[in-house]
């Protein structure tokens, strides 16, 4: 089994599509706490460790092989408060796909909050790969206030918009910094890539079961 922790409900069928469409098999257990990015947007993500700590005992006692946090602005802070079962962040495989598409990247979120965190990971995913990159951070400004408002078609139209104001000349690639705001992608006109963490990251949480069951952890 392969728990996520999300910040918002909103996730729950997106992963369950992705699970149906490529890992049939894998039994998903949801659970949502959107205090949680609450409090971290306005105290700053480590304000909420010992809450994250908790969830991840909880989901490792009720059978967890594999722990995935789809929320960027707390993905750091699962990873490091340690846990009994692998904990992965969702942004993880997106980053690491950002830097091998070349050294300018650009990362778009909804909210401020996110920014500095995804930025952060794309930077240790180049130092991990042995690449230079320059990063750059771009707020869709006023897209999230659609998403609290249940906007969702004018969430992404946004954050769309916002995507194509980033071109060839200033960037190799783009990355959606929120699970959110994977579906913009189908909607930008921009020449630059564009890479959301839906997809890599249940892949990755996936495979994370897999191993662990297989003894590999």
């Amino acid at each position: 089994m392969l728990a996520l922790l999300h910040t918002s409900p909103a996730h729950v069928p997106v992963f369950d599509a992705l699970r149906d469409e490529a890992h049939p098999e894998l039994e998903l257990r949801h659970t949502v706490d959107e205090d949680l990015l609450v409090r971290a947007r306005a105290e700053g993500p480590d304000a909420v460790a010992g809450e994250v700590r908790a969830l991840l005992a909880e989901a490792a006692r009720d059978g967890a092989g594999a722990v995935l946090c789809t929320c960027s602005t707390i993905g750091a802070v699962a990873e490091s408060v340690g846990a009994e079962v692998p904990v992965l962040r969702v942004d993880r495989p997106m980053a690491e796909a950002a830097v091998a598409v070349g050294p300018r990247v650009v990362v778009l979120a909804t909210v401020e909050s996110t920014l500095e965190p995804t930025a952060s990971l794309v930077r240790d995913e180049a130092r991990r790969s042995g690449r230079a990159v320059a990063v750059r951070t771009l707020l869709a400004d006023g897209a999230w206030p659609l998403f609290e408002a249940g906007d969702t078609s004018g969430y992404v139209r946004a954050v769309a918009r916002a995507a194509d104001t980033v071109t060839a000349a200033d960037a190799d690639v783009i990355v959606l910094a929120q699970a959110s705001m994977a579906s913009a992608r189908d909607l930008t006109t921009t020449p630059v890539p564009v890479l959301s963490s839906p997809r890599p990251g249940l892949a990755a949480g996936a495979g994370a079961v897999y191993a662990n069951a297989a003894g590999l952890r």
